[in-house]
């Protein structure tokens, strides 16, 4: 499974690259339709006007790519393309035609605008949930699919649980992917959206929303002792986001045990075969 992280999309589906070999048309915008499974909800304007005017000066230099349905074609990678020749009043456009299941064109669409960093985390997360439901994968098999660890797909599911009005801020970039993942971890949502007004009014960092929440569980504990309830230490944000990030680059189970200022990280591996790519990782990175 490690080996397969982080390849590129055509290594994942090699049918998408077009060649030389491949028949070219030029297929009526007309007659073509967004791809249904398209996670990108909202394109950037003035970036479309940009492509409209290098069209017009130097025409469509790579083709999309479409498959056949029942009243035309449908868009499976180049919709950027399309809507900036649209809006030059071209009447063709180059593709070509391909044919893929619904299950691939929703990866496709999915892993393009994944590598191009186009999607906000919301719609990441619309996009994986969608997936997983339709074909009845789970979150391992997911990951597999994308290139990503399987607690990259849960961190980004576990948005779907936040309250609209954050999530709308998360769509709207007020808040981050790190705010959004600190949000998560609060099971109140009252607290929660009090929490994201205030990292939006004040436009905290995500280590001041952190440290925020680490003060709201540090007065909830005081106030359990002085109830007479269990005192239960809550781990500092920090730790967990860096324990997140070091699982998400060595692609295997990481530990942080920390004591005051001081500690020390352990990397899990199964097997020899796992150490030696551990251990390779480690002098690449040294």
């Amino acid at each position: 499974m490690s080996k397969r992280l982080g390849r590129g999309l055509d290594a994942l589906i090699p049918s998408l690259s077009v060649s030389e070999d491949d028949k070219v048309v030029e297929v009526p915008l007309e007659q073509l339709r967004p791809n249904p499974y398209q996670p990108r909800k909202t394109f950037d304007d003035d970036s479309i006007r940009e492509l409209a005017e290098s069209i017009k000066q130097h025409g469509v230099i790579q083709p999309i790519i479409v498959r056949s349905v029942l009243k035309g074609y449908e868009i499976i990678a180049g919709e950027r393309r399309y809507r900036a020749s649209s809006l030059i009043g071209m009447k063709t456009i180059p593709a070509v035609v391909r044919s893929f299941s619904d299950q691939q064109v929703m990866e496709i669409a999915l892993i393009e605008n994944l590598q191009r960093e186009d999607l906000n985390a919301i719609e990441i997360a619309i996009a994986y949930q969608a997936i997983m439901d339709k074909f009845q994968l789970t979150q391992e098999e997911l990951s597999l699919k994308v290139g990503k660890s399987r607690s990259h797909i849960a961190n980004f599911l576990r948005l779907l649980g936040l309250p609209e009005e954050i999530k709308e801020n998360v769509s709207r970039g007020t808040l981050s992917m790190g705010h959004a993942r600190a949000l998560a971890g609060i099971k109140q949502d009252k607290v929660r959206k009090e929490l994201a007004q205030e990292a939006v009014a004040q436009e905290w960092s995500v280590r001041e929303l952190e440290d925020a929440i680490q003060k709201l569980d540090v007065r909830s504990t005081e106030q359990k002792v002085e109830t007479g309830k269990t005192k239960t230490k809550k781990r500092d944000p920090y730790i967990e986001n860096i324990e997140e990030s070091l699982r998400e680059t060595f692609k295997t189970t990481v530990k942080i045990k920390q004591q005051k200022d001081k500690g020390r990280i352990e990397l899990l591996y199964y097997n020899k075969q796992d150490l030696e790519r551990l251990l390779e990782l480690l002098e690449r990175l040294a």
